[in-house]
C-alpha cells in the first residue's frame, strides 16, 4: 500500500468557530506528536454548509494511533458540538498516486 487517507465529511453552520477550534487545537496535537502527514480542509461548492477534511497518513496503523490519542478525542468532542449532525468517515487505503 502507498498509504492511508481518511476523509471526514461534516455539516455545520458554524464554520468560523470550527476554524477557530482547529487553529487552537492544531499546535497541541502537533506538539503531542501527531502521525498526520498532511491535512486538507475543503468546502463543498454544490452543498453549502458541507465540508470535507482529507487527512493523509503513512498507514492505517498510524491513523489508528492518531485516533487513539487523547488530543484527538478532545478535538473530536469539541468538533461534534459545532456540527449539525454526526460526521461521515471514509477510510481509504491508497493503492496509487500520480
Amino acid at each position: 500500500m502507498a498509504g492511508f487517507v481518511q476523509i471526514v465529511e461534516f455539516k455545520t453552520s458554524h464554520i468560523d468557530e470550527v476554524q477557530a477550534l482547529v487553529d487552537e487545537m492544531r499546535p497541541q496535537m502537533e506538539a503531542a506528536g501527531t502521525t498526520v502527514r498532511r491535512g486538507t480542509a475543503t468546502a463543498d461548492r454544490d452543498r453549502p454548509g458541507y465540508y470535507l477534511t482529507i487527512i493523509e497518513f503513512d498507514s492505517y496503523e498510524s491513523a489508528m494511533e492518531n485516533s487513539n490519542r487523547p488530543e484527538t478525542s478532545e478535538f473530536s468532542a469539541a468538533m461534534a458540538k459545532l456540527c449539525d449532525g454526526p460526521p461521515t468517515f471514509y477510510n481509504l487505503d491508497v493503492w496509487q498516486t500520480w
